[in-house]
C-alpha cells in the first residue's frame, strides 16, 4: 500500500501521480504531451505549456497530424461539388447562360422568368415569344410551351393586321397548342392572298395532319413540291427565315410519295 502524501496544491491526502481531489501533479507525474517531468503541484508543463491534468486519448501512429487535413480535404471537395451543382442547375435547357432578354427554364423542368419584352415593339415581342415557344417545343419542354403560349397568342392578336409571315407564325403556334381550326384559318388566309406561297402550303399540310385528314395533307404537300422551285427564286424574307420548315415538309413529301416508278 502506498502511503498517502499531502497534495502540494490543495493539501488533500493523495496517492499516485495526480491528486484525485484537484488533479494537480504529484511526484513522478509526467506531461501527457511531451512526457517531461512535472513539478508537483504545477498547473502547466514548464516545457510545452500543456495543462498538467490534461489526459489525451491515444491515437493511432501517424494519424494525429493527418486527420485535420483529411477533414479539410473532404470539406473542400463537398464545397466544389455544391458549387458545380448550382451552376449546372442554372443552365437549364443545356444552353448555359440565358440569352439577353429571356428567362430560361430551370433544371427542375419548371419554366423560368418571362422574357423581358417591355422595351420591344409589339412585332418584336410576338417574334421573341414565337422563337421561345418553338425552341422549347423542339426540345420537348412542354411546360415552357404551356406557360408562354397564351402570352404569345395574345401578342399576335394585338398586332391587328398581320403580314403573311406573322400569320404563318400564329398558325404554327396554334398547331403547337393543338388548335386545328386556328391553324387552318391562318393557312387559308395566306393561300387566299398567294395560292402558291410556300409557308401557306406548309401550314395547310400541318393543319390537315392535326385534323387527321391524311388526303388533304398529301394534296398540300404535292402542291408545295410543284410550287417550290419557282417560289424559292423569289427569295422572300419569310422563305429564308423558315427555310428549314419548307425543307422538312418537302422531305416528308418525298418519303410519303415513295421512289419514282
Amino acid at each position: 500500500m502506498t502511503t498517502p502524501t499531502p497534495c502540494p496544491s490543495c493539501g488533500a491526502d493523495a496517492t499516485g501521480k495526480f491528486c484525485a481531489n484537484c488533479g494537480a501533479p504529484l511526484q513522478g507525474a509526467a506531461c501527457s504531451a511531451c512526457r517531461a517531468p512535472l513539478t508537483p503541484g504545477a498547473k502547466f508543463c514548464h516545457r510545452c505549456g500543456t495543462p498538467a491534468g490534461l489526459v489525451r486519448a491515444p491515437q493511432p501512429s501517424g494519424m494525429g497530424n493527418a486527420l485535420p487535413w483529411a477533414v479539410a480535404a473532404i470539406a473542400l471537395v463537398a464545397l466544389i461539388a455544391l458549387a458545380a451543382g448550382q451552376r449546372f442547375a442554372r443552365g437549364p435547357e443545356g444552353s448555359g447562360a440565358p440569352a439577353p432578354g429571356t428567362g430560361q427554364p430551370v433544371a427542375s423542368g419548371m419554366p423560368g422568368r418571362a422574357p423581358d419584352i417591355s422595351a420591344l415593339s409589339p412585332a418584336e415581342r410576338a417574334e421573341r415569344l414565337y422563337d421561345r415557344i418553338m425552341g422549347a417545343a423542339e426540345r420537348g419542354r412542354m411546360d415552357s410551351v404551356r406557360f408562354f403560349l397564351p402570352m404569345a397568342l395574345q401578342a399576335y392578336e394585338a398586332l391587328g393586321s398581320l403580314s403573311l409571315d406573322q400569320r404563318y407564325d400564329l398558325g404554327r403556334l396554334a398547331e403547337v397548342a393543338g388548335d386545328a381550326r386556328l391553324a387552318s384559318s391562318q393557312a387559308d388566309t395566306i393561300l387566299g392572298a398567294q395560292p402558291r406561297h410556300l409557308l401557306g402550303l406548309v401550314l395547310a399540310a400541318r393543319a390537315a395532319r392535326l385534323r387527321g385528314d391524311n388526303a388533304a395533307e398529301l394534296r398540300y404537300l404535292e402542291r408545295l413540291s410543284v410550287a417550290e422551285p419557282a417560289e424559292r427564286l423569289k427569295q422572300l424574307p419569310e422563305y429564308l427565315l423558315h427555310q428549314n420548315d419548307v425543307d422538312i415538309a418537302l422531305a416528308e413529301w418525298r418519303q410519303r410519295k415513295g421512289p419514282p416508278r
